[in-house]
């Protein structure tokens, strides 16, 4: 049995599985991921890319922040692929349970996912950092000043991204939920992460179903561990499995 069927196989005797991503699932998207050869974090900037997308830089150099943010990490042309595709189809279908992101672009719930706990927040949602007014990305866009900084239009505070800056801690309602879906799932698959990113990574210590199964290009710090290991690209796997 290949690895492709025996995923399906996997697959087909589960109704209780659980999706844990990373970057990679985008990048079939044209959304280019950070630690890959052509990721942003081997990209030339005044300033590394971590230290541009941290709190203590958003606080102390505000233009070049949103400058760096709104050039590299949004992509609001950005469609659903064959991954996200799938995950929807399968959570439609009642054998997915969840999906646990670290993504921040909002495609799988554009491909019609429900159920997405996201680890690391999301570009659409924004909110003013003194009334808490909320604002969609289109909005937060239009309302740039003369230096690109997004500005409320009640009090002209600055909008901020509801998303998890380095040196900024995840949303621990998000976090319980993921525990406890990760916790009750019979399979967890692992796709399109190196698994290098804590605490996100660590999530998958609290499984204890059947069958993990890690589908990402390059090999990660738990192929050792999993069932099932496919080193090949997620939306391709996928994509496969539910034909």
């Amino acid at each position: 049995m290949d690895k492709i069927e025996e995923l399906r196989e996997i697959i087909k005797h589960s109704d209780n599985i659980v999706f844990f991503g990373g970057a990679g699932v985008s990048t079939e998207s044209h959304i280019p991921d950070f630690r890959s050869d052509n990721g942003l974090y081997k990209r030339k900037y005044p300033y590394p890319a971590e230290q541009m997308l941290s709190h203590t830089f958003y606080t102390r150099h505000p233009k070049e922040f949103f400058e760096f943010y709104f050039n590299e990490m949004i992509y609001e042309d950005a469609l659903p692929n064959k991954a996200h595709h799938a995950l929807a189809e399968l959570e439609k279908e009642g054998k997915l349970k969840a999906v646990i992101t670290q993504n921040i672009d909002g495609l799988h719930q554009k491909a019609g996912s429900v159920n997405v706990l996201e680890l690391h927040g999301s570009v659409l949602r924004n909110f003013c950092t003194k009334c808490g007014k909320p604002f969609t990305l289109e909005q937060t866009i239009a309302l740039r000043d003369k230096d690109g900084i997004p500005r409320c239009d009640v009090d002209q505070s600055i909008i901020k991204p509801d998303v998890v800056l380095y040196e900024e801690g995840l949303d621990e309602h998000v976090i319980y939920k993921a525990v406890d879906a990760i916790s009750h799932a019979d399979v967890l698959i692992v796709g399109g992460t190196s698994l290098v990113v804590y605490p996100a990574a660590g999530l998958i210590q609290y499984f204890r179903g059947k069958h993990l199964v890690l589908i990402n290009k390059q090999s990660t710090p738990m192929d050792s561990q999993a069932d099932l290991v496919i080193h090949e690209a997620i939306g391709k796997v996928l994509d496969e499995v539910i034909q």
